[in-house]
């Protein structure tokens, strides 16, 4: 796997460094509290770098509304140390207020095993990272398996799977979302329709990545999945005006509803913005199904060849 950020501006560079510090050093502070063996003597294997900023095809304009993201896998040594509110939580934070760091920092965090089964079983958001990855930390003698090969068949027929499964998921969420927006001269059910925009949203871009690499990260926080999804497919854009800074706020005042319309008295919505974020991931559901199909069908082919 390769080590070196040459490719990167220094600026970027160095904020990469910087992410990696953090980590680590609010790792150790959260293993010194456990009291279980297994998490106290934790260990972080890996820090890699996958994405566009691994790839160089990454796009900087923060004035336009679109930057990309820096993604990042950090693999340890037990699964009990993935948990992100109970060990990484406070280095999510720092990141995120760090004003070293001019860009938005996405992590997912699995064991050792975890990324090498997935590795054994070819699954393709695996093999792209270990193929394409950058170490920013290493502790040696922890490599990744040799990824084998998914047979076309078996990629088709989980493929498949997942898009029927996940598609009629997004319909369930956004016909609650249009029962909700029939009520929704009363704040409360607009609540609910911001909450269930929300799960529409996040169930497309799950239905997406695991058509696209049978992989999806266990968050909800939709701003990272679109980071991702989009990271794959850039037609995927189009779902969300970004021009100004009100569609902006508008997208973060969706992903904030998946707490706060549930559980904050001060959560507050429009209805103008339910009906332009409901426009919205109409439009990424349409989306979602057309690049979907096509990978289908890419991937029927190749089984039948």
């Amino acid at each position: 796997m390769r080590t070196d950020l040459d490719h990167l501006p220094e600026r970027q560079q160095h904020e990469l460094e910087r992410v990696r510090d953090i980590l680590l050093e609010e790792f150790e502070k959260a293993i010194a509290r456990c009291t279980q063996p297994h998490k106290r003597n934790g260990k972080v294997y890996k820090i890699i770098l996958f994405g566009s900023y691994a790839r160089s095809d990454w796009v900087d304009e923060p004035e336009n509304g679109y930057q990309s993201d820096f993604d990042l896998l950090i693999v340890v040594s037990h699964e009990a140390l993935t948990d992100i509110a109970d060990c990484w939580y406070v280095a999510e934070d720092r990141i995120a207020r760090d004003p070293a760091i001019g860009r938005p920092v996405n992590i997912i965090v699995h064991s050792l095993d975890e990324v090498n089964r997935a590795l054994t079983r070819g699954e393709y958001f695996w093999v792209d990272i270990a193929r394409d990855g950058i170490a920013l930390y290493e502790l040696p003698c922890h490599a990744l398996a040799t990824p084998k090969p998914l047979s076309s068949a078996d990629a088709y027929r989980m493929a498949k799977d997942y898009f029927d499964q996940w598609s009629h998921s997004v319909d369930v969420w956004i016909e609650r979302a249009q029962i909700a927006l029939e009520k929704s001269e009363d704040m409360e059910w607009r609540k609910s329709a911001a909450f269930d925009l929300h799960q529409s949203a996040e169930r497309a871009y799950i239905c997406f990545l695991l058509v696209q690499t049978l992989y999806f990260p266990r968050s909800h926080n939709i701003k990272f999945l679109r980071s991702l999804a989009e990271d794959k497919e850039p037609r995927l854009v189009d779902a969300w005006p970004r021009a100004t800074r009100q569609d902006r706020a508008r997208f973060e005042r969706l992903k904030r509803a998946y707490v706060e319309a549930r559980y904050s008295a001060s959560y507050a919505i429009t209805r103008e913005d339910l009906d332009l974020l409901a426009a919205s991931i109409m439009k990424l559901r349409d989306l979602v199904a057309t690049v979907s199909q096509e990978r289908l069908a890419e991937l029927r082919t190749q089984a039948n060849a």
